[in-house]
């Protein structure tokens, strides 16, 4: 028996949706984007028109919410909307998929999460980061395989040149309002690491803003950010953020173990084995590497409630931004703070 159409209306059409999510919808039978609330009406209809799609343009996102022939919200706003139209669409009996960051900030999370839990016949799912998901499997066999012995630190650089024009205005990610606690790829590698190691425990953190003002607006996010965590295990780590560094960008992570290191470079997605003095590249093996299938995850959930709930869930989702939150509290306070606290 044929399933039933789901149709999406979309809230926020910016580059992630036109450049990944749309992509992937289209290659599954029986999606259809029926709605699309974009920043401006005007803003709405030239992505309708510019991508071809038989659909309405509506004129803000509670109107969306509520339309009776939108079957799930595909979120890809900046955070400040992620918890208020998640909880409405929730609340109105529509499936969501949310972009990433999660919210602004771990309240906010957490009042996504307990609208979920409310209707657990609904689908959620955030979208998780690019960033390692092809290598996942294999970096976590090789992890539990020992393959450097037992770890005993955990090293990771996230630096590019961004934000290194200081005449620039602010970008949405540097403004409170709209990103709130999120800073650079924290929230992103927060995600991957806890995935690949376990729940951190506590973490200190400083951080610098080079340019506290730009083009008249106050700058309150760091432009480099040092963090030092503690997994739940044991594992003892350090974390290296810059949107100001000028040598050549680099996200890579050096797991440093009794016999060797392991790096992973997150933007080549080479896998590099360190021991014995030599070094050896490694493949990630056909059936452990894991395609780009976001989208295809959250329909198959959507169209057959037996089928294994997408990750990352609501719960993934809060259990980074607990990281996050701590981080901006340690960083403002100059003290270790204990992920999960609120301050």
């Amino acid at each position: 028996m044929p399933l039933s159409p789901i149709r999406i209306g979309i809230v926020g059409a910016g580059s992630i949706v036109r450049q990944r999510h749309l992509p992937g919808l289209r290659r599954i039978d029986g999606v259809r984007v029926v709605a699309v609330s974009n920043s401006t009406p005007a803003s709405s209809e030239k992505f309708l028109s510019e991508e071809g799609l038989d659909a309405r343009g509506i004129g803000s996102w509670e109107e969306l919410v509520g339309a009776p022939d939108v079957d799930a919200v595909w979120i890809g706003t900046h955070p400040d909307l992620h918890e208020p139209v998640t909880v409405a669409a929730l609340q109105a009996g529509k499936h969501v998929f949310c972009q990433a960051r999660m919210a602004r900030d771990l309240p906010e999370a957490r009042r996504m999460l307990a609208a979920a839990r409310i209707s657990p016949g609904l689908v959620t799912m955030l979208c998780p980061p690019p960033y390692g998901l092809r290598q996942d499997a294999f970096v976590r066999e090789l992890v539990a395989d020992k393959v450097v012995g037992d770890i005993g630190h955990l090293h990771l650089e996230s630096l590019n040149g961004s934000f290194l024009d200081s005449a620039a205005p602010a970008h949405w990610r540097q403004r409170k309002e709209a990103s709130g606690r999120n800073v650079m790829t924290l929230g992103i590698y927060t995600e991957i690491l806890q995935r690949w190691f376990g729940r951190i425990e506590w973490v200190e953190a400083s951080g610098r803003i080079a340019v506290p003002v730009r083009q008249g607006y106050r700058v309150e996010t760091p432009e480099e950010l040092e963090v030092v965590a503690h997994f739940a295990t044991g594992l003892p780590a350090k974390w290296n953020f810059s949107n100001i560094h000028e040598g050549p960008p680099s996200d890579a992570l050096a797991l440093r173990g009794s016999g060797g290191t392991l790096r992973v470079d997150f933007l080549t997605e080479e896998i590099r084995l360190e021991k014995d003095g030599g070094f050896s590249l490694l493949e990630t093996p056909v059936p452990l590497s894991r395609p780009w299938r976001v989208e295809r995850d959250f329909i198959g959930a959507v169209q057959n409630p037996d089928a294994p709930r997408p990750r990352p869930t609501f719960e993934d989702g809060v259990a980074y931004m607990e990281v996050v939150h701590a981080v901006e509290d340690a960083r403002l306070s100059g003290s270790r703070v204990s992920v999960g606290e609120m301050r």
